[in-house]
């Protein structure tokens, strides 16, 4: 891929996707901004560069970026005009006055089936394009896949460094690597559990993807949360094999098993401390609830208390390590949830091979 500090950036329209789909609170404040403050380093560089930067991003929390403005103003370091349409685009390079953000680019029934046309209309007037998000680079969008075959399309660092530091967690000795996977959503951490099987010496099962490997060996597990597909996901997938560490216990309330119990966190805390990579992503049954939340602390605070170099990612995960206050403890953050699981599942990414 090509990189941002091999063109000469100084008076280029440079059209940037970032990744700003962020938790957003009723009362309309961003709940967790990291994502949106791991877009800064290219942005800065972009701009040190004499570049005119439009963002171009989405957001499943509300409709609009419009009423987030002030708070980018904050997180971000500029004052951030905003731009509702795409053809408005135009204007405002005509008075141009600092890094801008496109509203919410879901909005456009073009972007989500990455049509090719859409993607010309939003390239006009620009020089060149960025991908700085990571976070959808699984997704064949236009603002990700189309708009590369328009525009010249470079890297930006936080995608750089997302490529290294995952592609590090694959090459790296399988004996001296660990392996947790928690949380739901069978269809994206079944398949990078399987992957795993010849790259990690073991794998720590929790939450729902632990409730579907069970009910599948003919265990009850009761009321627990299931996914509806796991069966299907779970075939060739060897059940029995003794690298695949199960909850022994859990803490159940009302016939569903919300959390792992003493038992599994004590052996699941022991068999951390014997890896020198650690890789997370998912917690261990419903934090979010102090009463369930024991597990994903005692594996969270395990994790950042191992020596081993510790490699995190996932919404919940990084909701879940803001909660206990342990961030700041971990060697990597990844900013993608469902790309961190494609690239370990040995998937390719459409966003990725669109800068190849």
């Amino acid at each position: 891929m090509k990189n941002i500090k091999q063109v000469d950036l100084k008076g280029k329209k440079v059209l940037l996707r970032v990744d700003f789909d962020v938790p957003v609170s009723d009362g309309g404040q961003i709940e967790e901004s990291f994502r949106i403050k791991k877009q800064k380093e290219t942005l800065d560089y972009l701009v040190s560069q004499e570049a005119q930067v439009v963002m171009v991003a989405h957001i499943s929390a509300v409709s609009s970026f419009a009423d987030l403005i002030p708070q980018m103003h904050i997180l971000l370091g500029y004052e951030i005009g905003f731009i509702k349409t795409v053809p408005e685009v135009g204007v405002y390079f005509e008075n141009y006055a600092g890094p801008a953000l496109l509203d919410n680019i879901r909005q456009n029934s073009g972007e989500e089936k990455n049509d090719l046309e859409f993607a010309k209309q939003l390239a006009v007037g620009f020089d060149l394009y960025v991908n700085n998000a990571f976070a959808v680079c699984h997704r064949n969008h236009a603002s990700v896949s189309a708009i590369a075959t328009v525009l010249p399309s470079y890297a930006g660092f936080l995608i750089e460094e997302e490529i290294a530091r995952l592609q590090e967690v694959i090459d790296s000795p399988k004996d001296e690597k660990l392996l947790i996977m928690g949380g739901a959503k069978a269809s994206t951490k079944i398949p990078v559990i399987k992957n795993f099987l010849d790259k990690a010496d073991k794998i720590l099962i929790g939450g729902v993807i632990a409730n579907d490997i069970l009910k599948a060996k003919g265990q009850d597990v009761g009321d627990s949360v299931v996914d509806e597909n796991a069966s299907e996901l779970l075939v060739g997938l060897n059940l029995d094999s003794p690298q695949l560490i199960m909850p022994k216990d859990y803490n159940i309330f009302e016939n569903k098993r919300l959390d792992i119990g003493p038992e599994a966190i004590s052996e699941f805390s022991e068999i951390i401390k014997n890896y020198k990579m650690i890789i997370w992503n998912g917690p261990m049954g419903l934090f979010e609830n102090d009463d369930f939340a024991q597990g994903t602390r005692a594996i969270a605070q395990a994790i950042a208390e191992s020596s081993a170099r510790k490699i995190i990612g996932g919404g919940d995960t990084i909701s879940a390590i803001d909660k206990f206050g342990l961030n700041g403890r971990f060697d990597f953050v990844s900013t993608g949830g469902g790309a961190m699981l494609a690239f370990l599942s040995g998937n390719k990414l459409p966003g990725l091979e669109a800068l190849n």
